[in-house]
């Protein structure tokens, strides 16, 4: 019998404050006599929506000294607008004024505070001083000369602060007030949808479909009753014709269900009278229950203890009950988390932990500097482990000082000589891994490709040059409590946040860690694609229990091996078998050894091109934080016309795709190594020119060289490219099953793996097989 949940709250009864961060101390005053702050209007706001604040805050028991100050901070994960002091009339305009007429001088710095309450309002009294009583107040938004007032962050937080700090003997050693001004930031209305099924199913077996509804920013919204109407693309017993969801209900569960055929299945949601809200992912039917299966993990992102958002209890949470995955780890970074809060974590890892439901992977993000080797994200087998700390910059205990790794490489030294069950993964954030300075084979088994920051191709590439044989993976690196479900917001973050997909004979962290070691996994930028690749020989090849760089391993005699997979053949040639399935249209292949693209597949035909083109720019500054590139331009179509136009991966709602004409389009987009741009269906599939100008460069095509064959353009920076290219006016193809026979080099590591694109605008990544050259010891 189906069963139908709506969760109004997750079962951990949240929402819960964070643990506090920490603060430079000794105080130099204590903080109940160091003054209040008031904030009005101190209500719910949405999220995204612009409003106009007043802080107030009172001097204490000491009053302000002449050149003492105040700040009043954000955390540093916050896209609310940037606070201005110059235009009273744009958005975010500030305004300060002292009660008795001393002269202040304030000014917005982003990093101007300790992490994470580091962008910050700081307002000196630089002429006269300010006694017990006397007030400063703060307009942040302030209307009165035509601002629009200050658009708050995209993301919903229940305890958002002002935080406040004073420094009232003017020796710029600041102290918080004992009570921090608070609102609440939550969800908009519900705008859209998202419903997940298990990736594979035995036709014996039962499913559950899992829903949730969506603010313009991606927030959970149970905002507006609802009634959806539910159907598949196969029969199944038990899903209702249609589901009813109620104000304040933004996720529902139907379980009970029974597939009645083989084969690919989607569950579409629409709006009773109108179009389609949702089509799930594809969920794979089998004959029998499955020995293994396909499980979606995030192993990667923040919560507010650290430099994210809310609670680490509400983000577990989340994971399990809102994004619908199956997997996740909490990466804080080190320097940040202190004794109290790894405790707190190791108590959550094991409170959520529930082989076969949901599985969590105890670790932490070890934050040393790139030129100390760069961020790595570490990952124990067993709850209850010691923190290795590439610094203790924010932890004020140093009891277990002597345990710091200063370095990446000795990270990996120290977990081996001390017999860790423990791995590692390179990754790219603000601080990137140079895997060039540190890399240990036994313990750092994958690369992460994408995340929120964005799409990091490079550090893949450079293992491969390296000669490293490991995996990919792609996380959120989310620092807006959603784990599992991270868009982008409208700030640093240019991408929505990726996800690993493992196969696993079972759900538990003794498997998880075995599919890491063994590289049986794939990455993609959100989207549950099913993937699976498999090289075969003509001849017998060995395939080998552990990389051969270790020394010898077992290994057997094979003629086919999976995704992961570290092989020796005496063959020239291998054949590589791939299948993808997707709820999308599958744009290309790429297939790859590694940095050469041996061949792409598009699933169409030259003569099947119609009117639709399509134009892509990509790329990214550089490697490091500030790595967004700027593409805000503009599209003329000169002899011709836009009959229909669609953007891809415009994530902020901010900065939309804009049809200025029938013959004129204009945007504001950033890339992060990722890619963006539109879909354009012409009126006439050969006339006119098509004008392009962007801050990089200029282009004006004409329109019959818009072909299958993409034109591309490079712009320098990190692979910072146009592409224009033509498609089908309608590409129907969700399944591929292709095989492509590669030529392998004898001298060297042939690493076998593929890209896929979706013309929603994801991508996957399937680990590389590594077909080698003969080990010495073989």
């Amino acid at each position: 019998m189906d069963k139908i949940s709506h969760n109004r709250a997750p079962p951990s009864a949240g929402p819960h404050r964070p643990l506090a961060n920490w603060q430079p101390q000794p105080y130099p005053v204590p903080p109940e006599l160091a003054g209040t702050a008031t904030v009005a209007p101190d209500g719910a706001v949405e999220a995204g929506s612009w409003q106009s604040f007043t802080l107030i805050y009172t001097a204490g028991r000491f009053g302000i000294d002449d050149s003492g100050s105040i700040k009043i901070c954000f955390r540093f994960a916050s896209d609310q607008t940037r606070p201005q002091l110059d235009d009273p009339t744009g958005p975010g305009f500030v305004t300060v004024e002292a009660s008795n007429s001393a002269v202040l001088e304030p000014r917005f710095d982003y990093k101007q505070n300790t992490r994470p309450w580091d962008r910050t309002l700081y307002i000196k009294v630089v002429r006269g001083f300010m006694r017990e009583g006397d007030t400063i107040t703060v307009r942040f938004g302030d209307r009165r000369r035509g601002s629009p007032g200050m658009r708050t962050q995209t993301f919903a937080e229940p305890f958002f602060e002002f935080h406040v700090l004073a420094d009232p003997i003017a020796c710029y050693h600041f102290v918080p007030v004992a009570q921090q001004p608070l609102i609440a930031i939550e969800a908009g209305p519900r705008c859209g949808w998202i419903a997940v099924l298990p990736s594979i199913v035995g036709r014996p077996e039962t499913f559950s479909l899992r829903m949730r509804s969506e603010d313009q920013w991606g927030n959970p919204s149970g905002k507006g009753a609802v009634e959806l109407i539910l159907s598949a693309s196969a029969p199944v017993e038990g899903l209702p014709a249609a589901l009813s969801l109620a104000e304040g209900q933004a996720t529902a569960v139907i379980e009970g269900l029974r597939p009645t055929l083989d084969g690919d299945l989607l569950i579409e949601l629409r709006a009773r009278g109108s179009g389609r809200l949702a089509v799930s992912n594809v969920m794979r039917v089998v004959p029998e229950i499955p020995r293994s299966r396909l499980y979606w993990a995030d192993f990667h992102a923040q919560s507010g203890e650290t430099i994210g958002t809310n609670a680490a209890e509400d983000y577990f949470a989340f994971a399990r009950d809102t994004a619908f995955i199956d997997i996740v780890g909490h990466q804080g970074n080190d320097f940040q988390i202190t004794p109290e809060f790894w405790s707190e974590l190791d108590r959550l890892y094991q409170r959520f932990d529930e082989p076969g439901r949901f599985v969590t992977t105890p670790g932490y993000e070890w934050s040393g500097n790139t030129a100390l080797g760069g961020d790595r994200n570490v990952f124990f087998a067993a709850s209850g482990r010691p923190i290795r700390r590439s610094s203790h910059a924010l932890v004020a205990d140093h009891a277990d000082l002597a345990t710091d790794c200063h370095t990446a490489n000795a990270l990996f030294a120290a977990l081996k000589r001390d017999g860790e069950d423990a791995i590692t993964f390179a990754h790219v954030g603000g601080r990137y891994a140079d895997i060039a300075v540190a890399h240990d084979i036994a313990i750092e088994t994958a690369v992460e490709v994408h995340s929120s920051w964005g799409t990091f191709e490079w550090i893949v590439n450079d293992a491969f040059d390296l000669g490293y044989r490991v995996g990919i993976v792609a996380n959120s690196d989310g620092h807006k409590g959603r784990p599992g479900a991270e868009g982008p917001g409208a700030s640093l973050f240019g991408a929505y946040g990726g996800l690993t997909c493992l196969q696993l004979p079972e759900l538990s962290r003794r498997a998880v860690f075995e599919a890491l070691r063994a590289r049986r996994h794939y990455a993609t930028t959100g989207a549950r694609v099913l993937l699976d690749v498999a090289v075969s020989f003509a001849g017998e090849a060995q395939l080998f229990a552990a990389d051969p760089a270790l020394g010898p391993s077992a290994h057997q005699a094979v003629v086919r091996a999976a995704m992961g997979s570290i092989v020796y053949a005496a063959a020239d040639t291998a054949t590589l078998a791939i299948a993808v399935s997707a709820a999308a249209p599958i744009e290309r292949i790429e297939i790859r050894n590694g940095r050469e693209i041996v061949a792409v597949h598009r699933p169409y035909h030259v003569d099947q091109l119609g009117r639709r083109i399509r134009v892509i720019w990509s790329g990214a500054e550089y490697r490091g934080r500030f790595r967004m590139t700027a593409w805000d331009g503009g599209a003329a179509l000169d002899g011709n016309a836009f009959e229909h136009v669609a953007a891809v991966n415009f994530f902020n709602p901010d900065r939309p795709l804009q049809r200025d004409s029938e013959h004129a389009l204009s945007w504001r987009s950033i890339t992060t190594g990722n890619f963006s741009g539109f879909d354009a269906t012409l009126r006439d599939a050969s006339a006119g020119r098509l004008a392009l100008e962007t801050p990089l460069g200029k282009l004006d095509i004409p329109v019959t060289e818009i072909g299958y064959q993409p034109l591309s353009f490079s712009y320098g920076g990190l692979d910072r490219k146009l592409t224009v290219y033509r498609l089908p006016d309608v590409n129907p193809c969700l399944s591929v099953t292709i095989e492509q026979v590669i030529s392998l080099r004898s001298d060297h590591d042939n690493p076998l793996y593929v890209s896929v694109v979706t013309e929603d605008g994801h991508q996957a990544w399937s680990s590389p097989i590594y077909a080698i050259a003969r080990p010495d010891w073989l």
